[in-house]
């Protein structure tokens, strides 16, 4: 693709996936109580991130001028909430951007969100931070800088991951330029002082995801172009390790610091462009979900909201058919 039409594809898609969704777009999808259908929601909602909270309810996060945020009894049916910042509250590691992919998480009595800010190509001055907030609907508190290139010496420094294993914290992040990992101090809000930045992907991969089920990491990512419309190939890929600093691999035993995987989500006739997947949440029967956004061919203005139960066979995880769901039965609550 040349740079003209990389640049055509992101004013016409790209901006309209960064604005947040008009409150007239939130979707009522229970028309049949049993059943719900992708997207769940119509609005924009790219770079999805999700937290359940104390009354059980759900809150989720997505890319944004300031960070969409929604809210959910059920998964399914979403309204538009909030933004976590306001025009005059937004970060500014990178000057007069918005912010990508949220990671939020809960912890030391806080909503911690890490977040990524940079320029449509500014792989130099790409940037994650860190905010933290006392509701879920905010507003968040910018508590700065983690990581760029210039104090970690990695390009494109966005996509960023936390993960807590054995009661320590850690940041993941990267895209298109490997997938690292790094020490965070207890309240997870700085780099922990000495620690040291390790890869565990190779240059394939961005929107980095790890989830940890019975014995086994699974390193989640995406691979492809996210936001190129109908021309987009963005695909969920899978690796999976017995330690969190890998070496994870695909089912033939080949490392994903090689650029090998499993797929999980791919295009179908109806959808395209379907990764950056959320966290795993669970429903009240145990069954297990993940949201990711894609195009519609129907509409491919923007990146819309999906949702699908994960199956596991064999220890690896997949959703039914390999591709995203037009109708499944709805989440148990």
């Amino acid at each position: 693709m040349t740079t003209l039409s990389l640049l055509f594809s992101f004013l016409f898609f790209g901006f309209s996936c960064i604005s947040p969704p008009d409150s007239n777009e939130d979707q009522d999808n229970s028309t049949d109580p049993s059943k719900y259908r992708n997207p769940v929601f119509q609005g924009n909602a790219p770079d999805p991130t999700v937290i359940q909270v104390e009354d059980g309810s759900f809150y989720l996060y997505a890319t944004g001028q300031n960070v969409s945020v929604f809210h959910s009894a059920d998964l399914v049916n979403w309204t538009s909430k909030s933004s976590a910042f306001t025009n005059e509250t937004r970060p500014s590691l990178v000057p007069n951007v918005g912010i990508w992919a949220p990671d939020i998480n809960y912890f030391n009595g806080k909503f911690v969100m890490y977040y990524s800010q940079s320029v449509w190509g500014g792989e130099t001055t790409a940037s994650v931070g860190v905010a933290i907030a006392d509701r879920p609907e905010g507003p968040f508190t910018d508590k700065g800088l983690l990581v760029n290139m210039a104090n970690i010496g990695v390009q494109n420094c966005i996509d960023p991951n936390y993960v807590e294993d054995n009661g320590r914290k850690y940041l993941f992040w990267g895209s298109w330029h490997g997938i690292w990992g790094i020490e965070l101090t207890d309240d997870g809000l700085k780099l922990k002082e000495g620690s040291e930045k390790r890869q565990i992907a190779g240059t394939a991969y961005e929107a980095a995801y790890i989830h940890k089920r019975d014995k086994y990491y699974y390193l989640f990512a995406s691979i492809g172009s996210c936001c190129n419309g109908l021309e987009s190939t963005y695909t969920t890929v899978v690796g999976r390790s017995e330690s969190l600093w890998g070496p994870y691999t695909d089912k033939q035993g080949r490392s994903m610091l090689e650029n090998s995987h499993e797929k999980v989500i791919s295009k179908n006739q109806h959808f395209v462009g379907t990764g950056h997947n959320s966290q795993i949440v669970q429903d009240k029967a145990g069954n297990e979900w993940i949201f990711y956004h894609g195009f519609s061919v129907e509409n491919a203005r923007g990146r819309r909201l999906f949702l699908d139960k994960i199956v596991w066979v064999d220890n690896w995880p997949t959703v039914a058919g390999g591709t995203p769901s037009i109708e499944a039965d709805v989440p148990v609550f």
